[in-house]
Parts: C-alpha cells; structure tokens; sequence
C-alpha cells in the first residue's frame, strides 16, 4: 500500500509519517511538500520519500497519486493569516489543490480512503457558542475556514457519489509546534509553552481571560490515523 502525505514536511505530517513505520502492509509513503529539507527526518525509514511541489498543479498531483492501493492525509493548507495576506494564493492551494487530490483519486480504481485535516476555523460568527456541537452552524469567518468548509463538502460528496472513501476531522489548535511559529493566527499558543521551555520570555498577544479550544500533538496524529482506520459505515453521511 501507499500512502501520500500532503504537507508532510510540516509537524503533523511528520509525525503520522512516524507513527506509520511500523505498519508493513505500506510499501511506500511519499511527503509531498511545498518546501523540502535537506535530509529525511528521523525515525522514517527507506519505504519514505519526499516530494518537492505545487499541490495546485494538477500534473504534479497526479503524478503522486499513481496507484490503487493508495490512502491519503491531505494536510496541505495556506493557514488563517496567510489566507487573509494572500486569498488567491489561499484559493490555489487550499481549494484548487484539494480539487486537485480528490480528482486524482477518483480516476483510480476502487474507492481510495482520504483523511482531510479540516479545522474549527469553519465556525464562527457572533452567534457561534461557547462549545460546538454537531448541530453548530458552519459560519467561517477568515479564507482558511471557508476553504476548509469548502473541503468538507467536497470530500462528502466525492465520498456519496462512490467516487472516494472520504473523512474529514475538525482539528482545534495543536500545540506545541515546534521551531519558528507558522502563520495562524492561533500560533501564540504553542508560543506560550515553547518560549519560556527554551528559556525565552514571551509576551502574551491576548488579554489573559481569553479561551480557545486545543489538542496535544500525539492526540491529533493518534486521531487522524485512527480516522484512516477507521470503519466507514460507521461514520454517517457527513
């Protein structure tokens, strides 16, 4: 089996990818990644490839989605305030990308399972509550979350038409990023434990009553491959 990861270079590609190594039925597992490093990161073993490109060129995409046996965690994203910087940009990877992925799994044979990493970016509003349900609203309030609505709606519709076998997870924050801080605009939070771990003072962005929604690095990743695993029958329409 193979397995592509989009965004894999970045930290919660990474760590799927690790989590994986001990999965022999996968005979090959590609990072596909806007940017590259150097060398592989360590604990993945030789079945792992990187791919440097452009998940907005559909030929590239398509040139990484070449078998049937495949799966798929779609990780690749222009994140909150990237989005707001930059919506064309947001549109090309985040949409046309997403587009991309799902069209190059539906030419294959079969149903081939995809993981979107969505986000609770698709709520918002001055009607949003102080906890979400599966009954909550979806009112995005940035690009990002638009585009991760989009996505969703997407999957389930490639998945009702028999063309995939899609999943999507509504991911909060995940904290503690490692290295530099991305460009969402909930980056401070891993920030507030990273800096002062590294000996660095840190000054807080936000009035100190302020509450937000995160999730443990281990905890994502365990989700998202358990969301591969996963029965689909089990997992409604939507």
């Amino acid at each position: 089996m193979k397995i592509v990861i989009t965004g894999g270079c970045g930290f919660l590609g990474v760590g799927i990818a690790r989590k994986l190594m001990d999965r022999p039925e996968i005979d090959s597992l590609v990072l596909f990644d806007a940017h590259v490093p150097d060398a592989l990161p360590n604990g993945l073993d030789d079945r792992v490839t990187m791919v440097e490109g452009d998940i907005s060129d559909r030929v590239q995409v398509a040139a990484i989605i070449d078998r049937d046996d495949i799966g798929v965690f779609h990780l690749a994203s222009v994140v909150s305030a990237g989005g707001e910087q930059d919506f064309d940009l947001a549109m090309r990877v985040n949409f046309d990308g997403g587009r991309h992925i799902l069209e190059a799994l539906r030419a294959r044979k079969g149903t081939p399972r995809i993981v979107l990493a969505s986000s609770l970016a698709v709520f918002g509003g001055p009607d949003m509550p102080e906890a979400v349900t599966e009954m909550t609203r979806v009112v995005p309030q940035t690009t990002y979350g638009m585009t991760k609505a989009i996505g969703e709606l997407m999957i389930n519709d490639y998945t009702r038409k028999g063309f995939i076998d899609g999943r999507a997870a509504r991911l909060p924050t995940v904290i503690i990023r490692p290295g530099a801080p991305n460009a969402a605009a909930s980056g401070f939070a891993s920030g507030v434990f990273r800096e002062p771990l590294s000996g660095q003072d840190y000054v807080l962005p936000v009035v100190m009553d302020t509450r937000m929604m995160v999730i443990g690095a281990r905890s994502a990743i365990a989700g998202l491959t358990g969301l591969m695993d996963a029965d689909g029958e089990g997992l409604g329409a939507d």
